[in-house]
């Protein structure tokens, strides 16, 4: 790599092992969040808490990463404006902000923070988006004919919800969630250059920036290789989970 004077696994190897617990920590709090999200919105079509939910699953996805994290840093972690400040004069915490506006401290010690704020940027978009599925898939799920008769034979609606919907409707929203891989790999390209974080997205604009083919050949073969693998395992978790799905 002539931007990092250091051999291309070595440069490689280290800023996918920063992104690699960025992914992690993303999915942790991106998954369950966005299908509890869409379960519960779309368990009752309509109602006044399908349309809350809904609404801010909307507002998220239509939220790119540089504008939400640009205002969690405002309201988090600016020592001028924002929460912060508001609650050190109340002498709920010290005259300190509350996060830090830089995850350059998280490649060497990672605590909550340091690391939330670029965390909540990234599964910010990506809890809507699934959460949308999941809904789509719930509310289909829920009009269909075997749930009417279990209602109808007088089964509870949580029974109904529990033992019967919520396996069939997790089936779509599982390729979903295999697709956000490959979108992480990409999306952190901004948060990481918003925060200082030196991983696989920094990295690529450090060699987009200073013309390094080598590094960016590299960068590219991983993109690739990722996005190969989340679709394979996708295809095959789709058979596993939906029955009426068998390889010829």
């Amino acid at each position: 790599s002539t931007v990092f004077k250091q051999p291309v696994d070595q440069v490689l190897g280290r800023s996918l092992g920063h992104t690699s617990w960025l992914m992690l920590w993303v999915m942790i709090v991106m998954v369950p969040t966005a299908l509890i999200l869409g379960v519960l919105s779309g368990m009752r079509e309509g109602s006044r808490t399908d349309r809350v939910l809904s609404t801010f699953a909307i507002a998220s996805t239509a939220t790119p990463e540089y504008v939400s994290g640009v205002i969690f840093i405002a309201l988090f972690a600016s020592a001028t404006a924002g929460i912060s400040p508001l609650l050190a004069e109340m002498g709920w915490i010290s005259g300190k902000t509350l996060f830090q506006g830089t995850a350059t401290s998280a490649m060497d010690k990672i605590t909550f923070w340091n690391f939330a704020l670029p965390v909540l940027t990234i599964a910010l978009y990506g809890i809507g988006y699934i959460a949308r599925m999941t809904r789509a898939s719930m509310t289909e799920v829920m009009t269909q004919q075997y749930i009417r008769t279990a209602r109808l034979k007088g089964v509870s609606f949580r029974n109904v919800v529990m033992k019967h919907a919520l396996r069939n409707a997790l089936i779509a929203p599982f390729t979903v969630i295999m697709l956000q891989f490959p979108w992480l790999l990409n999306g952190v390209v901004i948060v990481e250059t918003l925060f200082n974080y030196k991983g696989f997205g920094w990295t690529l604009v450090q060699a987009a920036g200073n013309n390094d083919i080598q590094l960016l050949l590299a960068c590219s073969v991983v993109a690739v290789f990722v996005v190969l693998v989340t679709q394979l395992i996708s295809d095959i978790g789709y058979v596993f989970l939906n029955p009426r799905i068998r390889l010829s």
